[in-house]
Formats: structure tokens, C-alpha cells, sequence
């Protein structure tokens, strides 16, 4: 292909030398050259446009009704490495779903960050006990780092007793020791931290003092991280990403985590899993996740008035749920989360008509079971995540994923 090009280019210096002489030829070696690299840059940009808007046009047809979902809901592209979504994408896995690990594998290319939940940091008598390295699966993530690039980074969720780890400096020492040696030993490259809502739930963020030796606290800890490198590439630093709920309302309260936060952070942490789901609940049925909910939460972390807020954007990275709710609508009320399997479950037995919620940007549907009582079923569609990807995007920021097990196969032609 070099070559080629070496020789166009003598060929049109020996050309440019007789300009005096043939002024026309010139003219049309030029206006040939114009069209011919004009047509090829036409055509990859046609290629792209179809590569990148292939998923959603699917998205209008299949969704329409349970028929297709069953038939369709298996077939993935052939290309399954390819990405769509070029902001970070952070995939959880769980140990009780194994289905997960398989996904991890096969659409490995289509993530930047996987999340295995192995760990919890409890505390022990006086001291603090990190568990879970018998969940962890070495062959699993060899299979991982020889067949792609994205980063492991399993989930750790602080349950040690948070006033006490908080307040005593040697607690606080001890902890990130024992994550940042696991780290190393294990070949990790990073971890992503849970410990926010328990942190609100025990009263810590309430109080000033507290709520900055916890911050201080995750700095620490992504400063150590940060100080070591990956085993995998030498030049890569260690990551930490770190668990946020969404604002509990439409205006901040003390305990949520919020812009100040968000920028104090920013320099120790590498993304922000915003946990952008579980907006209903048995006792109040519904969508998972409204779209003008997700809006209001991004609008409330990003968008202030300072520039250096909405340029942290693409550190987060916006839940995206791939299970869904199947709610009672009796009295005692009830149900719970489904996933994939159960959804295609239902759709089966119960053939029901899908609607589409405008409002939520969900679908959903009603049905009737054996003991005559009526439910609603709320399940993620390639037309209900199409929508949060372009509001990711239209954000700049990342997206994460609770969890991979727990879709359909053709929803990771999407990312």
C-alpha cells in the first residue's frame, strides 16, 4: 500500500515540473484525484453509518411483539467484537449467575472494564478480614486477558463497621493494604469500591467531619492504587472505580453523593458505577428506570455551573439494568427481579402484547396468573437500552451494567 502511494506522488512531481507545458493535464489528473478519494471517503462513511445504526433500526421491529423476541432473541452479529459505544463500558458478573462469565468471554471485546463480585472487607474482632478469594476463577480470567483487553477489576463492598474504619487511621491503613495486596497477588488490574450507601445508612454522610474522612478515605485508597502498576502493561497504572447511588430526590440531600463530591474525588478515582436503576419496588411497582429520572440524576451531578464538573462526564458511567421486575398487583403486592430466562418464560406461556411506555421508555406488559392474580412485568428491550446509550452519550459519559448474566444474547449488539 506504501508503495502505491510513493509512486503517485513521484509520478505527480514529475507532473507538477511540466505545469508550464500541459496546464490541462494537470487540471484533470487533479479533479480525477479529487473524485476518486471523495467516492472512497463516501463509502466509509456509508459503511460506518450502517455498522453503527444497524442495532437500532432493529430495535424498532423487534421489540414489537413477544413473537419476535422469541424468535430473535438468540441471533447476535457475526461480528461480535466490534464496538458501538466508544465511552467505557464496566460489565458486572455474579457468582450465582454463571451465565455471566460465559458473556464476559464471549463479547469480551465489547467491554473496557469487567466486574466479577467476589469480595467483602469485613471487620474481625479488632481487625478488618478481606474475603472472597475463593470465588475468584484464575482460568476464567486467563481465558479473559489472552482473548481481549478489558480490565478486571472485581467488586469489593466494605461492610466492616463504617464509623470504626472511618475514624481510626490504622483501620483505614489496614484496609487498603489488604485490598492493594490482593491486587498484586491476584494480578488484578484495579478494583471497584462499594461503599456508599452503607456509609448513608449508617448516619456517616450526615456528619461533616465524618462524611470528609470518608472521602478522604477513597482518595487514599486510589492514590495507592494508582502508585502501582498493572501486571499486565507496565505503563497502565492500577484503577479504582468507585459505587454511587442515584440522588434520592430532586434536590440533594446531605447524604447523597453529589458535584462537590463528584470533583473531590475525581483525581483518586477513575469512574463512578451510578447505580441509575431500582427505581421501583414491590411495594411501589413500576419501571426500572424512568428516562426522566436518569435525566434528572445526571442533571443534578453534572450539570452545574462549573466547567470542571461537566468535564468529569466521561468518568461516569450510567447504570443500565439488563434484568427486569416482575410485580404483583394484589393487595399484599410482591415479586421480584427476573432475568432473561424468566422473561422468555412468560413471554411463552402467557403470548402477552407488549406496550410501550412512553413516559418511563420502558416496556412492559400485563398478565393473569394461576391463582387469578394480575401482574406487570418490566424487562429491559433493544428499544429501552437503545434510549439510555444515547442519553450516555449524549452525556459523554460510560455506561455500566447490572449485570451481563441476566439479559439476552442480541442485547450486546448494541454496545
Amino acid at each position: 500500500m506504501a508503495k502505491v502511494k510513493k509512486k503517485t506522488a513521484s509520478s505527480g512531481d514529475r507532473e507538477l515540473k511540466r505545469v508550464d507545458s500541459v496546464p490541462n493535464r494537470n487540471k484533470s489528473i487533479i479533479t480525477t484525484i479529487i473524485i476518486i478519494l471523495s467516492s472512497i471517503i463516501a463509502i466509509i462513511i456509508a459503511y460506518q453509518f450502517r455498522q453503527s445504526s444497524s442495532s437500532s433500526s432493529v430495535s424498532h421491529t423487534i421489540d414489537a411483539n413477544y413473537q419476535n423476541i422469541l424468535t430473535e432473541n438468540a441471533r447476535v452479529s457475526q461480528n461480535s467484537s466490534h464496538r458501538h459505544y466508544t465511552y467505557p463500558v464496566l460489565a458486572y458478573i455474579t457468582p450465582w449467575n454463571s451465565r455471566g462469565y460465559e458473556m464476559a468471554k464471549r463479547f469480551n471485546s465489547k467491554f473496557t472494564h469487567l466486574s466479577p463480585v467476589w469480595y467483602d472487607l469485613k471487620s474481625q474482632q479488632t481487625s478488618l478480614v478481606l474475603e472472597g478469594r475463593h470465588n475468584a476463577d484464575k482460568g476464567w480470567i486467563s481465558e479473559l486477558t489472552k482473548s481481549g483487553e478489558a480490565l478486571i477489576l472485581p467488586r469489593v463492598v466494605l461492610e466492616a463497621f463504617p464509623a470504626e474504619l472511618v475514624r481510626k487511621k490504622k483501620l483505614r491503613n489496614k484496609a487498603i493494604d489488604l485490598i492493594v495486596t490482593e491486587c498484586k497477588e491476584m494480578g488484578y488490574d484495579g478494583i471497584v469500591l462499594e461503599s456508599w450507601s452503607r456509609w448513608a445508612a449508617y448516619g456517616i454522610l450526615h456528619d461533616p467531619s465524618m462524611r470528609n474522612l470518608a472521602l478522604q478515605f477513597v482518595k487514599q485508597l486510589g492514590e495507592a492504587l494508582h502508585s502501582i502498576s498493572s501486571k499486565r502493561n507496565s505503563e497502565q497504572q492500577l484503577q479504582l472505580v468507585y459505587v454511587i447511588g442515584p440522588p434520592s430526590s430532586e434536590k440533594l440531600q446531605e447524604h447523597d453523593f453529589g458535584p462537590k463530591d463528584l470533583e473531590t474525588l475525581s483525581e483518586a478515582v477513575d469512574g463512578f458505577s451510578l447505580m441509575t436503576y431500582d427505581f421501583s419496588n414491590p411495594h411501589k411497582p413500576g419501571p426500572n428506570a424512568p428516562m426522566k429520572w436518569i435525566q434528572i440524576v445526571l442533571q443534578l451531578l453534572l450539570d452545574t455551573s462549573g466547567n470542571r464538573v461537566k468535564s468529569l462526564a466521561p468518568k461516569i458511567l450510567l447504570g443500565i439494568n439488563f434484568y427486569g421486575n416482575d410485580f404483583s398487583l394484589s393487595s399484599d403486592s410482591g415479586g421480584g427481579a427476573i432475568v432473561g430466562r424468566d422473561y422468555l418464560t412468560l413471554l411463552e406461556k402467557h403470548k402477552p402484547e407488549l406496550q410501550w411506555d412512553k413516559n418511563s421508555g420502558e416496556h412492559f406488559f400485563l398478565y393473569t396468573d394461576d391463582k387469578d392474580i394480575k401482574h406487570a412485568v418490566f424487562y429491559p428491550s433493544l428499544k429501552s437500552i437503545s434510549l439510555r446509550l444515547e442519553e450516555a452519550l449524549s452525556w459523554g459519559c460510560g455506561i455500566s451494567i447490572w449485570e451481563i448474566g441476566q439479559g439476552l444474547d442480541y442485547f450486546f449488539d448494541l454496545l
